[in-house]
């Protein structure tokens, strides 16, 4: 395990990219920032040119792969970063020149023990797209068919496992402070973003997951997912079917083509709603990259490693909450918020109810383009600090997908919106779900499972995993071995000096 000595030096180190790019200006100036974190922000910077405007996925990018990967996480988080760090950070999709196509031919034929010849007729040497955890590149196999090759970076997973023990370190630290730092679970956000990578390290889970995205969608025309070849897929190297389309994002040659760009506009829309409350299981990276249409008019997702799942009664939840701020009914998304447990008890549900009327009332008696999905989200989330929510990171990258989708939606058709589109099919939904006949189902398949179970073995259940809202439960804490040297005035003090010695060697060296 890295002493602390290395975790502090390794954050100075990325600390001063950061202050030289100006990616610390936020949180010098947020009045919300604990004082020592402020010192430790101007300690940073001391001697650098700062730009006039902060460049936040180029600081991510000068640090590294593992970095990139934060701040794409980070990028789902605009309550813990800001709103404009936030856009800018969703620059970090392809952020990375490639890896020499020799080194890429090695981690081939090591992954399959074999010749890269036995697999494909034809490798192309030049990559179609290079990320941070990735590169990817065309080829034929050996039977004529047309696939895309996506190949792990070397090196790589250490560098993410060395990483991430600083990134926890650091986490861990923070919360200590308390306050609004705490509430915001810094080390939960770095524990899902480890979850999250743990997936992408391993192609085959990625594999598995538009495999299963592609089952529940098969019901969905005109939206489909690549066929993996598992006969060419390790951890290492995931082979799936090349998809000749255009980019979602030219919306010209969409139109050249004959696309109706107004129809996938809206098929776009409710695919996603089909996936998330539904199916419980959503493509969570569904920015104008990773779209294609096809020229039958198919719309065509690519890139599995950022999936979001949430289970049947969250969906009822949060469809009832968006159904409730659109009409309304402020009492009742109240209700559901103090059911799920993401309001503290100890709160009144008619003062929620009433900052709840704050978010939508202003969008009241607008026409139906002017409202918002993503606007109204960004007012709930906003209304968490008076009534000490946590952050739920399930919902947040709900949220974070639903302003992509509906950015690539009204880029598409500038006159859509997500709920002139999607009210029908949640409205539907919820009468499905919560109607007489779903509740007597509901009701008669509880009872039987219920008369299955002795009552005691019931209660030992609940105790031991208790109810959290509906949302997954959350990833295991890494322990962290913390720094101790006393509370208050002398933590802070040692944490500066700290600083301020790796900082002006750090200055000294640059």
């Amino acid at each position: 395990m890295p002493s602390h000595v290395t975790h502090i030096f390794r954050l100075l180190k990325w600390g001063r990219t950061l202050a030289r790019h100006g990616a610390l200006r936020g949180i010098e100036r947020d009045p919300l920032t604990p004082a020592p974190v402020r010192r430790l922000v101007r300690v940073a910077r001391f001697g650098a040119r700062v730009p006039a405007q902060p460049r936040y996925a180029d600081a991510f990018q000068a640090i590294g792969p593992a970095a990139i990967k934060l701040g794409q996480t980070l990028a789902t988080r605009p309550d813990l970063v800001g709103e404009e760090a936030a856009a800018d950070l969703l620059r970090l999709q392809d952020a990375l020149p490639p890896v020499p196509f020799p080194v890429i031919r090695a981690q081939i034929e090591s992954s399959f023990g074999r010749p890269i010849e036995a697999l494909y007729s034809r490798f192309d040497e030049e990559p179609v797209g290079a990320a941070s955890i990735a590169q990817v590149h065309r080829a034929v196999t050996t039977d004529g068919r047309d696939v895309a090759v996506k190949v792990i970076r070397p090196g790589v997973i250490d560098q993410f496992n060395r990483d991430i023990q600083t990134y926890e370190w650091a986490a861990a630290h923070i919360e200590q402070l308390g306050g609004e730092v705490a509430r915001l679970r810094p080390r939960l956000v770095i524990a899902n973003m480890k979850r999250w990578t743990a997936r992408e390290l391993d192609l085959r889970r990625e594999a598995a997951s538009a495999s299963e995205l592609a089952e529940a969608m098969q019901a969905m025309p005109g939206y489909r997912i690549p066929a993996i070849d598992w006969d060419r897929t390790t951890g290492k190297v995931m082979t799936m079917e090349w998809i000749d389309g255009i980019k979602i994002a030219d919306r010209a040659a969409l139109v050249a083509a004959g696309h109706d760009v107004k129809d996938i506009a809206a098929r776009l829309v409710n695919a996603f709603l089909r996936q998330a409350i539904a199916e419980g299981f959503f493509h969570a990276d569904m920015h104008q990259g990773n779209l294609f249409v096809t020229a039958n008019g198919d719309i065509v997702a690519i890139d599995f490693g950022i999936m979001g799942r949430i289970d049947r009664r969250a969906r009822m939840w949060l469809a009832e909450i968006l159904y409730g701020l659109i009409t309304g009914n402020y009492r009742r998304v109240a209700e559901i918020h103090f059911e799920a447990q993401y309001v503290p008890a100890h709160h009144n549900v008619a003062e929620f109810a009433t900052a709840l009327r704050a978010v939508g009332e202003p969008m009241r008696g607008k026409p139906v383009r002017e409202l918002s999905v993503g606007g109204m989200l960004d007012g709930l989330f906003a209304i968490t600090r008076d009534f000490d929510m946590q952050t739920q990171p399930h919902l947040l990258l709900l949220q974070k997908t639903m302003v992509m989708v509906e950015g690539v939606a009204t880029a598409l058709d500038p006159d859509i919106n997500l709920w002139e589109t999607s009210g029908p099919y949640v409205k539907e939904w919820l009468r499905t779900e919560l109607g007489p006949e779903a509740k007597a189902a509901d009701t008669l398949i509880e009872n039987w499972r219920t008369l299955q179970r002795l009552p005691g073995l019931i209660r030992r259940i609940e105790d031991a995993f208790p109810e959290k809202g509906g949302a997954p439960p959350p990833p295991p804490l890494t322990e962290v071995r913390l720094i101790r040297v006393g509370g208050g005035w002398r933590y802070a003090l040692v944490a500066v000096l700290a600083a301020v010695a790796g900082a002006a060697a750090m200055w000294l060296l640059r």
